[in-house]
Order: C-alpha cells, then sequence, then structure tokens
C-alpha cells in the first residue's frame, strides 16, 4: 500500500491535471479500499466546491471556495466550502448519491436551493483564463500605442500572428467583407477556449480545471454563436429556411419538409458546437487518467506489475499529454471556425 501512495503523489503532480474531487466530499481512505477507475476519472474531471490539492495518507489538502446560496426556506446563504469538512453547514450539505451527487442540498428537502452562485474550481478557472486574456490584451495594446509603426516585439510578436490568423484565414473568408463586426467575438472565442485548453494540461493551481471539459461551458459558447447568427441574420437567410431556392415544390407543399428540416438544421449546428468541444477536450483527459489508472489496477494484483504498468502509462501519458497540447490548437481554431461560417451564412447576400 505504501508503494502506491508514494507513487501515486509523484505522478499525479508530475502528468496529471490538477487533481479534483467531484464535489469537495471528505472522507478518510481505508488501507483496503479497492481502486475504483471509473470514480477515480469522473472525479478527477467534474466540478468541484473546492479546489484539491492532493491527498496524502489518507487526509485531504484543499483550497475552499466560496458557497453562495439562495434558499425559498431560509434566504441567502455565504459561506467558505470548508464548511462541509464535517458534513452539513447552515442546513446544507453535499449530496453524495442519487440525482443531485456532487451538488450542495437542503437537508429537510434533499433539492437543490433555488439559486446556487457559488465560485466553483470551473467558475474561479474562467476568472484566471480572463485576467490572463486581459493582461495579454491590454499589455500588447499599450505597447503598439508606444511603439507605433515598429515592429512586434515580445508579447505583440506572439500575439499578432494568430490575430491575424483568426482574420485572414478564419473571419475574411469564412464571412466575406463584414467580418469586421463579428472580429471582437471571434477573436474572444478562439482565445479564451485555446487558453483555457492550455490551463486545463497546467498540472498545479490555479490551473488545471476542465474548463472547456464541462458541457455547460460550452453549452454557453454554443448559445452565444446561435444567438449572434439568428439576430445578424438577413432577408436571404431566412428565405433559404423557410422557402429554400431551387428545390421542387413537393418537397414545400403541402408537407414542408424542406423548411422542417432547414429549421432543424438551424438548432442542431449549436448542438453540434456544444458536443465537439466538450467531447474531445474530455476525451483527452479521460485516456490520460485512464492510462494513469493502470498503475493501480495491476498493482492491486501486485506490486511488481504495477511498477511494471507504470512505465509504459508513463509513456502513454507523456504522449497524450503532448496530443492534448495540439487538441488544444486544435479545438479552438474548429470552433471559432464554424462559428464564422454560421455567420457568413447569416450574412450573405442574394446573388
Amino acid at each position: 500500500m505504501t508503494y502506491r501512495k508514494i507513487l501515486f503523489n509523484f505522478l499525479l503532480a508530475a502528468f496529471l491535471l490538477c487533481p479534483a474531487t467531484s464535489a469537495g466530499a471528505h472522507h478518510e481512505s481505508s488501507e483496503d479500499e479497492k481502486f475504483n477507475p471509473g470514480t477515480f476519472i469522473l472525479d478527477h474531471i467534474g466540478d468541484a466546491y473546492q479546489w484539491h490539492i492532493l491527498t496524502y495518507n489518507g487526509h485531504h489538502v484543499s483550497i475552499p471556495l466560496p458557497v453562495i446560496l439562495f434558499s425559498e426556506q431560509s434566504g441567502f446563504h455565504a459561506f467558505m466550502s470548508s464548511g462541509f469538512h464535517h458534513g452539513s453547514h447552515e442546513g446544507f450539505s453535499i449530496a453524495g448519491d442519487g440525482t443531485h451527487k456532487g451538488k450542495i442540498v437542503e437537508n429537510s428537502t434533499g433539492e437543490r436551493p433555488l439559486l446556487d452562485l457559488s465560485i466553483t474550481k470551473n467558475v474561479l478557472a474562467i476568472f484566471v483564463s480572463m485576467a490572463i486574456i486581459l493582461w495579454v490584451f491590454l499589455s500588447v495594446a499599450k505597447a503598439y500605442q508606444r511603439r507605433e509603426k515598429e515592429a512586434p516585439r515580445g508579447l505583440q510578436s506572439w500575439v499578432e500572428p494568430v490575430i491575424l490568423f483568426v482574420r485572414d484565414d478564419v473571419a475574411r473568408p469564412a464571412i466575406g467583407h463584414k467580418y469586421e463586426r463579428f472580429m471582437p467575438y471571434l477573436l474572444t472565442l478562439f482565445f479564451f477556449i485555446l487558453v483555457n485548453n492550455l490551463m486545463g494540461l497546467i498540472p498545479f493551481f490555479p490551473f488545471g480545471a476542465n474548463v472547456t471539459g464541462n458541457i455547460a461551458i460550452t453549452m454557453v459558447l454554443a448559445l452565444i454563436t446561435f444567438f449572434i447568427t439568428i439576430f445578424s441574420a438577413n432577408k436571404n437567410y431566412w428565405t433559404h429556411i423557410v422557402n429554400t431556392p431551387g428545390v421542387p415544390w413537393w418537397l414545400k407543399f403541402p408537407l414542408p419538409l424542406m423548411p422542417f428540416i432547414e429549421l432543424v438544421g438551424m438548432f442542431t449546428k449549436p448542438v453540434v458546437l456544444m458536443i465537439r468541444l466538450f467531447a474531445n477536450i474530455s476525451a483527452g483527459h479521460i485516456i490520460v487518467i485512464g492510462f494513469f489508472s493502470l498503475i493501480f489496477i495491476f498493482g492491486e494484483i501486485n506490486a511488481g506489475m504495477g511498477y511494471g504498468a507504470s512505465i509504459i502509462s508513463i509513456l502513454f501519458t507523456v504522449f497524450m499529454s503532448f496530443l492534448e497540447l495540439l487538441v488544444a490548437f486544435i479545438q479552438a481554431y474548429v470552433f471559432t471556425l464554424l462559428s464564422a461560417l454560421y455567420f457568413g451564412m447569416a450574412v450573405e447576400e442574394h446573388h
């Protein structure tokens, strides 16, 4: 058992995303407790009400985060998640099972409070990424003001090619001459996804959160793209949905087959955006942690097998980490490109 603890903490710091318990539930580990890879993986890719750093000798080392709740019965509550270390706090607790597993519930009803505005691990990571993005762009903007008409230097030389890439290879070809009105959003989208993807690969606080692998985050990004598309759409866009040109009349009347297909397609586009980003980022994390879990699966059978499996697992984990680095850029590019294509279809003029 001792070798497992030492190996676990060493590899966790070296190769994994910053570990997090599923919702901040604290429990003492049993020496004879069987290793459950499914629970282990889900705990590490899930959100949490605290930022778990490591577990040593059955004790959890975590950074508590603010819990902000509003209940119809007891009103407003604000406290730190460390209040849950010994179970319930102020009439609330974290559900260990059931439909609300990992979420805060009211002890009296067993249901979620009316509002849960807690600063979870993913929320804090978003604040950190926003601070990084603001720092980068404000620094670059000031540098351009100081060195107007001079060649870019330092941070400028890293950021400018990316901005030009999004403008010249994504926005302009996909949208056309109206691309400038969408550039602020496309740049924000690209850098937000890219920064959070890269942050998820850094294995220490305040990085390592699985932000873009959270379907709620990808859903919000997809909805923003959807609403921008809808509110930017011109007459030609709606004409192609309601009365698609060049389609035989019997596909439109009396059964509006084509309009129905076009309308469904309009709503499936953001769904595709949401699932693609979520699935690709989550899959990468799951594969990495899955390779890592092999060490403990074989270690429970035999200590020598655990050490032997660790060599192969580490090699594959390192390989997957580099692959995830590539995927971080690809997924930011794909999400931005598809958003630009949807905008282009919305503002395309009739020819």
